[in-house]
Order: structure tokens, then sequence, then C-alpha cells
């Protein structure tokens, strides 16, 4: 993240999505690396995650995945009866603004099996899917999301939401079950086993939404949200700042105001912030926070580079938030 000097004037400068050039981490190393739009590299992988799991008594599945927020998840719930190449699993790469280029198309070449996370975040995957595995079954996670709450408009980052993770789970583990039928228990071992490793996961949202469900924060970007709102977190963003985020323009300065001063008065008990985001708003945002000593909780949009495992990264953030929020785990 390159450095800027803030001030104590803000400068309204669009902020740039900044995908930290570190290609996220699997068990074993890249199989293959496909081209992105602009010369970016899309870092397509074929994951080992899993790998460790009882040899497969069927024929593997070939399934492919748009973002590594759920390529690692498929891995583990198919084990060694899945074979699940990831697409985007660069975290360099917006996977909004990604153009494939025909190496990526290649990779849905074959699948018998597609899992996209939808809601306009990938939709070049959508088209690649059509196109180069139009006999596939496709699993999109939003559309086994809860729809907004009064009104508001849909949020894709749905990796963040407990209940939709359970419902791809259930998807994914009863599509390859259908693909190869013998190993019908094998599957069904594998979801079990990912309940297991995601306790650590669970008991945490527990423990945060009985101790902190009264707790406020604000946010630099709406990433981090369908959590926030299942740990029962109250969203003290100012609203124009909010709608300037979602639509990744520029918020007025008044916007920015009303959330420096959100901030100087201790109006919230924790900022989240996007670590993945630079410029000199979320810059300038952060300082304030610090300076009035509102907490900050570091969260990411994709796979943390380092991180083992989807739920490895999830405990860590939910972790970081528990101290923030004073709750003890």
């Amino acid at each position: 993240m390159e450095t800027i000097i803030i001030t104590d004037v803000i400068v309204s400068i669009p902020s740039t999505r900044l995908f930290a050039a570190v290609a996220v981490a699997v068990v074993l190393p890249l199989a293959t690396a496909c081209s992105g739009g602009g010369g970016e590299k899309s870092g397509a992988t074929t994951s080992a995650i899993g790998a460790d799991a009882p040899a497969c008594p069927a024929q593997p599945v070939k399934v492919t995945v748009s973002v590594d927020q759920w390529g690692q998840i498929a891995a583990q719930l198919g084990g060694q009866c899945a074979t699940v190449t990831t697409v985007l699993a660069n975290s360099s790469v917006d996977p909004h603004d990604y153009e494939p280029s025909p190496a990526d198309a290649a990779e849905f070449t074959g699948a018998q099996l597609v899992v996209l996370n939808g809601d306009h975040y990938d939709e070049w995957a959508a088209k690649l899917a059509a196109t180069s595995a139009p006999a596939a079954p496709v699993i999109t996670a939003a559309a086994l999301s809860a729809p907004p709450v009064d009104g508001a408009a849909p949020n894709p980052h749905v990796w963040y939401s407990p209940t939709t993770i359970d419902a791809l789970a259930d998807a994914v583990t009863k599509e390859l079950s259908t693909l190869a039928p013998g190993a019908g228990d094998y599957f069904a071992e594998r979801r079990a086993a990912f309940t297991s490793s995601m306790q650590p996961y669970t008991t945490l949202i527990a423990d945060i939404r009985k101790a902190a469900s009264a707790k406020t924060y604000a946010a630099t970007e709406p990433v981090f949200d369908l959590m926030a709102q299942a740990l029962g977190l109250t969203d003290k963003t100012p609203t124009g700042y909010q709608t300037a985020s979602a639509n990744e323009s520029d918020p007025a300065p008044a916007d920015l105001s009303a959330f420096r001063e959100l901030l100087a008065d201790k109006g919230v008990d924790v900022l989240i912030f996007n670590t993945q985001t630079e410029g000199s708003v979320p810059d300038d945002i952060r300082a304030a926070a610090e300076k009035a000593g509102v907490p900050v909780v570091n969260v990411t949009e994709t796979v943390a580079p380092g991180a083992v495992s989807f739920e490895a990264w999830q405990v860590d953030q939910l972790t970081a938030l528990a101290k923030a929020l004073g709750v003890n785990t």
C-alpha cells in the first residue's frame, strides 16, 4: 500500500481498489497460471486442500470455481473425489472488473460442476460457464442467500454470511453426490468433516453475538456487513458514505466530515477496515479512528495471503474483532 500523508484537509480523490499482489496460499504450488485482463495474472489453481482426505471410491468430479472464497470450501467438501480448479485465485485481481482470457475459458471446458458467487460479482465466470460448460450444473452462492432487508441493495460479499456458507456446502455436497453416486457416503463424510472444521468459526460467532450484539461499528467498505449483521452489530456508517462506497465513487465532503465526526465522538465501538483498498479517503478514516482511540479491525475481501483455509482466514478476523469489542473467547 502506498504511503499517503494525511492532513486536516480532505481531498476528494477516487479510492483505488488494491488487491495485494500475492497469490493466495494453497497446499501445493500453482497448477496453472492464466492471463487476466490488462496483462494481470488470474492465478488459477487446482487446489490440494482436502488431499489428506480418504481415497475416493469413484471417479473424481471435475469442479470449476470462479473465486477462491468458494474454491477452498469446494475443495474441502470434495476431498479426493473432486478436482477443484479456482479460476481467480490471485488476490491482486479485482473479481468485479476482471477481464478473462481464452486460457480462463479453458478452465471451464469439461467441468462437471461450476460454483459461482453471483450477484454481479463474477459475471465473467457465468458467461464462460455458459459457453464452455453448458451442460454442467451451476451453483450460485448469492442465489442461496437471504434477500436484503428493508429494500437494501444486495451485498455480493455473501461468503461473509454464515447461513450462505452452510447452504452452499449443502448444495455442493448434493450435486457432487448426484454426479458421483458411488461416492455419496464419502461426500456425506466430507460435509460432516467440514462442519467440524468450522466449529471454531461457529463458536466465535455465537460468543461475539452473545456478548456484543448491542455494539456498533462503521466500515470503510461494505465487505464485512453480512457478518456484522450475523453478529448483531449495528452499522453507524454515515448513509452518504455507505452509498458512495457501494457504488465505488467518491463520497461527498459532507459525508467524509460526518464520518470523521462520528469517530472523533467515539460514536462507534469499532472501525472495520478493508486492507485491500488504498487511497486518501480510507487512509484518512483510519487515521481519524486511531486518533480518537476507536479500535480498528482489518478485514480482506479475498482469502488472506498465508491463510491455510477459508475457516482459518475467518477465525483470524473474528478473533481480532472479539478482542476489539472486549469479548472473551
